[in-house]
């Protein structure tokens, strides 16, 4: 997910991304948990994403 693609997002729909990418980071740390996921590097790819959403929202709010 790039940022740009974010950006063109309005903030409801930022919120639902992250709710998203919340589920799906808890999901892959308790297949972590229980020895299940062979690629760890798609827990880095969605933390990272996590972060990308949340610097968009908080650009957008001081924007406003």
């Amino acid at each position: 997910m790039k940022a740009s693609e974010l950006r063109g997002k309005d903030k409801a729909g930022l919120e639902k991304e992250l709710g998203e990418l919340l589920k799906a980071q808890f999901s892959l740390r308790m297949q972590i948990a229980t020895q299940q996921l062979n690629n760890t590097a798609q827990l880095k790819k969605v933390r990272r994403d996590i972060a990308r959403v949340k610097t968009v929202i908080n650009s957008k709010d001081g924007q406003q």
